[in-house]
């Protein structure tokens, strides 16, 4: 017979170990299953400064089986297919397991073929990428090493997860070079598919004046789309209104965010929308058909930014909701498209972005500018944020910073 849970959980990361963690808070008596092959965790926010040289890997790894809570049943196996007509998931070992509620949430996939070349040189020949946990600290490596030259930072298309993160190792690396006094011998490109610096253009302007202060050139609608480590070359397709040209430049290092998108399993399912992502609800989390799945994360299609912050403040929507659906209550659209992007700027200074649906700029600290380059950001970004993320938000704890609108309405009128 197949296994039965009250609430069955795919995807054991930042999403899916608080969710089980903060309903065995709300609730200890229904059974709970968590869906997640990995035996490590990853405090994915603390990629960035990895590759900048301010962290170690080891400072963002746990065990997994050290998060969850004991009563809750780890599944250690890959979800593979879903049945939301008969409440069921797949296993990739073919077992089925039955639910009455399910939360999807296995996060994004890094789509690393979609870039010719880049699997068989990451890693080596000063191709390094803060996205992968096998070459993460190679980016370290390879900044260490460089004298000058010319040094590129890709962004593929959106969505990705935390689209600050491709130019936040970009002005770490700038700042080591200038800490270094050799700043003057790089010749720094940022090429990115986006039109722009930044998706809200409030931190755009600000982000731009850290471009200017590193000299550093940006290219903007330029897609890499392919890589030759030997030969130090990326080619890239550019795009100039409805033409569209190929152009290869020459690197001495390389950092490339890879193209991502909804794993192939979610793709594939019932569950998925015409862009592949789960179709859920924008404030209420719940699926658009199946009424008792819910979906949060970055695997979800909500328009919001994929980021730690952005779950921290879905996990308490979803499992209220849940809730609500077993008393046969309403539920509440409480989610408002909150992400937290802390842009770091250079080592010891963050720019901390907070905006919600529809790029609207919402500050969790009334007087405080948050354009400005801040060493409180950092010790955010280094001390304190880790800490929330594992002693309060992984632990199913429920802490609420105050993020309005109206914070922002006396910067948004400044010059």
């Amino acid at each position: 017979m197949a296994q039965h849970f009250n609430l069955l959980i795919v995807g054991g990361g930042a999403a899916g170990v608080s969710v089980a963690n903060n309903m065995r808070r709300q609730n200890s008596s229904i059974s709970i299953g968590l869906i997640e092959p990995s035996e490590k965790h990853y405090y994915q926010p603390g990629f960035t400064i990895i590759g900048g040289g301010a962290y170690t890997l080891k400072q963002v790894t746990k065990d997994e089986k050290d998060l969850i809570n004991p009563s809750v049943t780890w599944i250690k196996d890959y979800a593979d297919s879903f049945s939301p007509d008969k409440n069921s998931v797949t296993l990739r070992s073919k077992e089925d397991i039955t639910y009455d509620y399910l939360v999807v949430c296995p996060g994004l996939q890094l789509d690393w073929d979609k870039i010719k070349g880049l699997k068989e040189t990451l890693g080596k020949n000063n191709v390094c990428s803060n996205y992968s946990v096998d070459h993460v600290e190679y980016t370290w490596t390879t900044l260490q090493a460089m004298q000058g030259g010319n040094a590129i930072f890709t962004q593929p298309p959106m969505p990705i997860k935390c689209a600050g993160a491709p130019q936040k190792i970009m002005y770490l690396a700038a700042d080591r070079f200038r800490k270094k006094g050799i700043l003057d011998k790089f010749n720094i490109e940022f090429c990115t598919a986006t039109p722009g610096l930044f998706g809200v253009p409030f931190f755009a302007k600000a982000l731009m004046k850290v471009v200017a202060g590193y000299g550093i050139k940006t290219n903007f609608q330029t897609n890499l789309i392919a890589i030759d480590g030997d030969k130090k070359a990326a080619t890239f397709e550019v795009t100039e209104g409805d033409k569209k040209s190929e152009v290869t430049k020459n690197f001495d290092m390389i950092h490339v965010t890879p193209p991502q998108s909804a794993p192939d399993f979610i793709k594939k399912s019932p569950l998925a929308n015409v862009g592949g992502w789960l179709d859920v609800h924008p404030k209420t989390l719940q699926h658009n058909k199946y009424t008792n799945i819910f979906g949060l994360g970055d695997a979800a299609g909500t328009t919001n930014a994929k980021t730690a912050a952005a779950v921290r403040k879905q996990v308490p929507v979803v499992v209220d909701n849940i809730l609500a659906l077993m008393a046969s209550k309403a539920l509440a659209e409480g989610y408002d498209g909150y992400g937290s992007c802390p842009l770091t700027t250079s080592v010891g200074t963050v720019i901390l972005a907070e905006f919600s649906y529809d790029g609207k700029v919402t500050p969790s600290f009334p007087f405080i500018d948050p354009r400005e380059n801040r060493w409180l950001w950092w010790w955010g970004k280094t001390t304190g944020f880790p800490f929330l993320y594992w002693h309060i938000m992984i632990k199913g704890l429920r802490i609420d910073i105050p993020h309005l609108e109206s914070y922002a309405k006396k910067f948004m009128t400044d010059n």
